[in-house]
């Protein structure tokens, strides 16, 4: 096992995942801290500006030590025919809209600067690769850089770009996969033996990340050598927590019953419970974030019909595990 830098390296083993989209709120980010775990602010889908005011609501705090994740752009095509294909399909469901094409890249600019002109402690990127030079200058900052990745190969381009430490996803986890090439199968393999591989093929060290949702999980991830584990879905009912309510009840309820991978909501692979909009569009195109934009209208109406069966339920294969209560009662049940 080789130790985390830097803050990382001084607090529990058991980390809160970013989740953006929401359940990622400032008050859960402190409350972490504030038990000795560690906490990252997901910037995805927010303004430079909403982040810029999520930081400060952390600093206010006191509470210590916390990142911010970035979605790094790295764009999954998708073709004008293929596109108009899938909004046609989409075209029946509640809150559809006729939305134009759009690609962005999250104003991956404007989070770097605002990021290397107020830095906080840590930074760690997904869907993407960084380029050296960025990596550089949030070191030259004091902030030390950590990339997710879902196997060997991807381990090994992050280390090349100089980051500090790994984020390695395996499989089961909650929400979007951190896969560079959204076009790979992934593979279904423990998150234990996942971790052994990454740790044999670079010499960064490791957190562990992907269903996690017990003690005995933390203990396998660290004793086949990460570092510190990451937990997502285990903590969206707890109270700090700004998951919505149809979300959370839909994780204690029985008619939801299994998780897979599908691109029906964004075009990039996601773990979510299977509701009926998944049954729906299992061989939805992959085109990310051009489809995240397409079914927002669908996903907005849904959520403020409290509807479960078009919403993306985000959820990794551990969900049974999710509690409620204040989060640090549900980091104390994984420590061990």
């Amino acid at each position: 096992m080789v130790p985390l830098p830097g803050v990382l390296g001084s607090v529990a083993p058991v980390h809160v995942a970013p989740m953006a989209g929401g359940p990622s709120t400032p008050t859960l980010v402190a409350a972490a801290a504030r038990v000795g775990s560690f906490a990252q602010l997901a910037a995805g889908y927010t303004t430079p500006e909403a982040l810029a005011a999520e930081i400060a609501a952390v600093r206010r705090t006191g509470a210590g030590a916390f990142g911010v994740n970035l979605f790094v752009p790295n764009p999954v095509p998708i073709g004008d025919a293929e596109y108009d294909r899938y909004r046609g399909l989409l075209a029946h469901e509640p809150g559809a809209a006729a939305v134009p094409k759009r690609e962005d890249d999250d104003a991956w600019d404007a989070k770097v600067a605002l990021l290397l002109a107020d830095p906080v402690p840590v930074v760690s990127f997904t869907f993407g690769l960084p380029d050296a030079a960025t990596v550089r200058a949030f070191r030259q900052r004091g902030t030390l850089t950590v990339q997710s990745v879902t196997d060997p190969d991807e381990a090994r381009a992050a280390e090349e770009r100089g980051v500090d430490a790994l984020i390695v996803q395996g499989v089961s986890a909650g929400g979007h996969s951190a896969v560079l090439d959204p076009a790979r199968a992934l593979a279904d393999r423990p998150l234990p033996e996942l971790v052994q591989a990454v740790a044999a093929a670079t010499a960064l060290p490791v957190v562990a990340a992907g269903g996690i949702g017990s003690r005995d999980d933390v203990a396998a991830a660290l004793a086949a050598g990460a570092s510190a584990t990451a937990v997502g879905t285990v903590v969206l009912r707890t109270d700090e927590a700004g998951t919505s309510d149809t979300h959370r009840d839909a994780l204690v309820d029985p008619a939801f019953d299994d998780t897979v991978l599908t691109r029906a909501f964004t075009g990039r692979p996601a773990r979510a419970l299977v509701n009926d909009f998944v049954r729906r569009h299992p061989d939805a195109p992959l085109g990310y974030p051009a489809l995240h934009h397409l079914t927002r209208p669908i996903r907005s109406a849904a959520a403020a019909a409290h509807d479960p069966q078009r919403l993306h339920l985000w959820a990794g294969r551990a969900w049974r595990a999710a509690r409620t209560g204040p989060v640090a009662d549900a980091l104390a049940t994984l420590l061990p």
